[in-house]
């Protein structure tokens, strides 16, 4: 799917737990953008959180690979989870703009009252996106096991 608003021309796929291609895809931009031990994913990871989260993988209109996002429904009154992905090399051109845009529309139509994201610390572009898009109320922070550095949980405001 090509985002017009941008000029983008972006094709953006929701993966399957079949889709091995599109989830290894996606497995590269997750562990290249979370590089902590406890967020690191295998292909079986992937393919498990695809079966209850929604899952994205984005490309270019060339086909080169360049984000993904991961939409955790919400759950027993639960603020849904909306996070967008960009790899390093294709920041700064509003692609994360559009991913974001895109899981905050399916995370509304999963019927989400509220709507959180998580990011790492040490992150200060990550951060800083989230706090531009209205993530700006504090709800948890923590570190996992092997982790050196904190998760901080934000809601939208």
């Amino acid at each position: 799917m090509s985002d017009p608003r941008t000029g983008t021309g972006l094709r953006i796929e929701t993966l399957t737990p079949a889709d091995d291609a599109a989830l290894a895809d996606w497995r590269h931009v997750h562990n290249t953008v979370v590089p902590v031990a406890s967020a690191l994913l295998s292909l079986e990871d992937v393919r498990e959180r695809a079966g209850r989260n929604v899952l994205e993988v984005a490309y270019a209109a060339d086909g080169t690979l360049v984000g993904c996002t991961t939409v955790r429904p919400p759950r027993d009154g639960a603020a849904a989870t909306v996070i967008a992905r960009v790899l390093p090399g294709h920041r700064g051109r509003g692609l994360g703009t559009v991913l974001y845009e895109r899981g905050l529309a399916a995370a509304r139509t999963l019927g989400a009252d509220a709507v959180e994201t998580v990011v790492l610390t040490s992150n200060a572009a990550g951060l800083r996106f989230a706090e531009r898009a209205g993530f700006t109320v504090e709800v948890d922070r923590y570190r996992l096991d092997g982790d050196t550095v904190d998760w901080v949980e934000l809601r939208l405001a």
